[in-house]
């Protein structure tokens, strides 16, 4: 019984070591390390009896019943948990049983092959042992004539040299015959006072002298490639030729196919321009480059022909000379020289033909095709770099790629003026028309207009936006770089393009109030431009421009227009087209009453009994105005009126009539005193400024006509003599105004005042003042 206590007692320890050394492996211990105690149950050396006899004399039965309830709890779920590891796991244990019986096979396989292979290697190596002391004796024999052998090869080899090499030029075998001869040059050299050795170097010299020959006449074939050129080249330093020299031919030779190449583009350039080249005895590969190509087909040519070529040269040239160790300290430097200035050369006249290719693309609508092209050729000039280190051509292809770019900014700033300016002629030629007055078209005509000029800048804005946004698209290498992106969407799209397009509406506007323009531009395209200056410097300048900087991400800090400029110009535009369309309305209707008055005879004029025409047609143009103002425009802020502003029509300052009804005749009184009482008057009236600014809103616009023609009126009442019935005729007039004037000034009394001035220098002016009654002014005004 006790044997059997004491093996559960090693079978628990060992299965505790095991399990602390599974911890310890798999790194489940904390860092501080195993812990010694007894008496902790998770530790490594935890002992059941000492922790039951420490916990049986330290708790009260109550807490050991509920360490018990814990710990079987604990028990449970630690059960629970190994069997829900067990099952989620089960198919692991199943493979990893199966991979070990597996192993177990393979191992048993592995050991017989292991000692089958032992076996064959002590074999070989009793063989091996039997053979070196069966040859010990005749090793030496052996190597001595080995190396007979080989010296017998190699005079063969020199015997037949001279066969060998005529052979190679008889096959065109150039690096065959110079590899031959390279590998015996040195020995012949050194044996060449021996008379076998001089025979056969003389004849291989001859043979050499004549392969250079070949060299040199398919170095100067002009059908050889540029591989073909590299060949010859290595083929003639082998043979010691002067290498500056050789540097001097294969550049110029290399230069001639690749004039080839900048022939073609300047042929396709002369194409696109429109010029006819007439060419005879034509192949069909001839003929289809003689049809003009798009951008990117000429770019590719280029990139595909000229710089391929021209990199296969460096890289050529690059191998041959300058790889290549050479005897003179100074052939590198200059061999480099002679590259650089051959490779700069072409490339200047290469970097002008794209410019001026790329150019002649300024007329089309769409980027996709010239930004693909511009984004291939800056590509090829980056990767061209690094054959040539010492230039830097992707610097000037970026010079090409920024201009472009500006020119086709400059371009679109130039279709948008134009159509601005289209937008123009279409509401010239909309106002011109003749068109059916019906209700909805003569209270909205004139917005639709606005509108559909507004929205039609506005689209085509959007619309040049989204082409010029291809020069940005994610996959375009230059797209990214900070030296083309800051000044492309800033200073090219933000300040060439939208900026300057803004400023050239708002210059545009201004030149209709020029005065070289006066009377060509109808007033109604006064008040429409005025009006949509107003809209531009509310809302459209700062969503055009917010929408810009959004579309093109502008983060760069660089000097730009403010909004507020911007609006400011719109604004004082507006202003000025506002006060050119109020002085245009003013003179038009005093042209009118200028001819009324002075085409009338008034001293001989006959009783009026009924308004005048000129007075209706006034009444008539200012109710057309005032419709044509109020599609466009606000009511706007009126003094308020007082309540008997329809029964206000004779003017409280009609001083004749009551000086003749008091004194019996006008002439009765001194003029002295009837001059210096209206002079008084005067100065305690209110000054009236006729060219003052207009607000943006019907009734002061109507107010600044009005004031403008009643001025004039009195103006031109102050030139003419008036006799008595010319002077009741101006009393009918000026009262049938008043009855409709005041609707639509912003204060009635500045009516009042000009009319009373007009009927007061009418008196002053009349040589037999009598003034009218006023119910005969009321019966002819309601009758007219």
């Amino acid at each position: 019984m006790s044997s059997q206590q004491e093996d559960d007692g090693e079978t628990e320890g060992s299965k505790r070591k095991r399990h602390g050394m599974l911890k310890m492996y798999y790194g489940i211990e904390k860092s501080g390390g195993a812990t010694l105690d007894p008496c902790d149950i998770n530790g490594a050396h935890f002992e059941a009896d000492t922790y039951l006899s420490n916990l049986i004399k330290q708790r009260s039965l109550t807490e050991l019943m509920d360490e018990e309830t814990k710990m079987v709890t604990q028990i449970r779920a630690l059960d629970s948990d190994m069997q829900t590891l067990v099952y989620e796991n089960y198919n692991k244990f199943i493979s990893a049983t199966d991979t070990i019986r597996k192993m177990k096979n393979d191992f048993k396989k592995m050991e017989d092959e292991m000692d089958h292979l032992a076996s064959n290697m002590a074999t070989i190596t009793e063989f091996s042992g039997t053979i070196s002391n069966t040859l010990q004796d005749r090793r030496q024999h052996i190597t001595k004539l080995s190396g007979v052998h080989a010296l017998l090869k190699k005079l063969q080899f020199l015997f037949e040299l001279p066969a060998r090499l005529n052979k190679c030029i008889e096959m065109k075998a150039y690096s065959a015959a110079v590899r031959y001869y390279t590998k015996a040059k040195r020995i012949l050299h050194q044996y060449q006072h021996m008379a076998s050795f001089q025979g056969i170097n003389e004849d291989c010299n001859k043979i050499i002298h004549q392969l250079c020959d070949h060299l040199r006449e398919q170095f100067k074939d002009k059908e050889s490639s540029a591989k073909d050129l590299a060949q010859c080249v290595d083929l003639l330093l082998q043979l010691n030729e002067p290498a500056e020299k050789l540097c001097e031919e294969f550049l110029s030779h290399a230069r001639q196919k690749i004039d080839e190449d900048l022939q073609l583009l300047d042929r396709q350039i002369r194409l696109q321009s429109g010029e006819e080249i007439k060419s005879e005895g034509e192949t069909a590969a001839q003929a289809y480059l003689a049809t003009p190509m798009d951008v990117l087909e000429f770019v590719d040519t280029g990139c595909n022909g000229f710089l391929s070529n021209i990199c296969l040269v460096i890289a050529s040239y690059n191998d041959m000379f300058l790889s290549k160790p050479q005897e003179d300290e100074n052939m590198d430097a200059i061999a480099l020289k002679k590259l650089v200035f051959f490779v700069n050369e072409l490339m200047e006249k290469y970097f002008d033909y794209v410019q001026r290719r790329v150019r002649l693309e300024r007329e089309t609508g769409d980027n996709t095709i010239l930004v693909r092209s511009l984004d291939r050729f800056h590509r090829r000039l980056q990767a061209m770099n690094k054959l040539l280190p010492d230039t830097d051509f992707s610097r000037a292809g970026t010079d090409i790629v920024s201009k472009a770019a500006k020119d086709r900014v400059y371009h679109y700033l130039q279709s948008l003026k134009q159509h601005f300016s289209d937008c123009m002629t279409d509401v010239r030629q909309n106002l011109a028309a003749p068109r059916t007055v019906g209700k909805h078209d003569s209270n909205s005509y004139l917005n639709d207009l606005l509108n559909n000029t507004q929205t039609a800048v506005v689209d085509q804005i959007k619309s040049v936006l989204n082409n010029l946004q291809a020069f940005l698209d994610s996959d375009i290498t230059f797209a990214m770089k900070p030296y083309f992106r800051g000044p492309f969407c800033v200073q090219g799209v933000r300040e060439g393009l939208i900026v300057a397009f803004l400023n050239h509406v708002s210059s545009t506007c201004l030149e209709f109030c020029e005065d070289k323009d006066k009377g060509s531009a109808p007033p109604a395209l006064l008040l429409i431009l005025s009006k949509l200056c107003i809209e531009f410097e509310a809302s459209t300048i700062s969503y055009l421009l917010t929408l810009t900087e959004e579309q093109f991400m502008m983060t760069e800090r660089f000097p730009v227009t403010s909004v507020t400029d911007l609006c400011n110009n719109a604004k004082d535009a507006a202003q000025k087209l506002l006060n050119h369309f109020v002085k245009v309305q003013g003179l038009s209707i005093s042209q009118m009453l200028r001819k009324s008055v002075e085409t009338r005879d008034w001293l001989n004029t006959i009783e009026p009994r009924n308004v005048r025409a000129v007075m209706k047609r006034v009444i008539e143009d200012i109710t057309a105005i005032d419709a044509q103002v109020g599609q466009l425009y606000e009511e706007g802020v009126r003094k308020e009126r007082s309540s008997d502003s329809s029964r206000r029509t004779h003017p409280h300052s009609y001083m004749g009539s009551a000086a003749l009804r008091k004194g019996g005749q006008w002439n009765y009184a001194p003029s002295i005193d009837n001059s210096l009482m209206s002079n008084i008057q005067k100065l305690f009236s209110e000054k009236i400024e006729i060219f003052s600014a207009v607000e943006f809103s019907k009734v002061s616009v109507l107010t600044g006509i009005i004031k403008i023609s009643l001025k004039t009126f009195l103006e031109c009442v102050r030139l003419r003599t008036f006799g008595r019935y010319g002077l009741q005729q101006i009393q009918v007039d000026t009262h049938y105004l008043q009855l409709y004037l005041w609707r639509f000034v912003s204060d009635e009394n500045l009516v009042q005042v000009l009319l009373d001035e007009i009927v007061c220098s009418t008196v002053h002016r009349c040589l037999d003042p009598a003034m009218m009654e006023p119910s005969v002014i009321d019966l002819i005004c309601e009758r007219g």
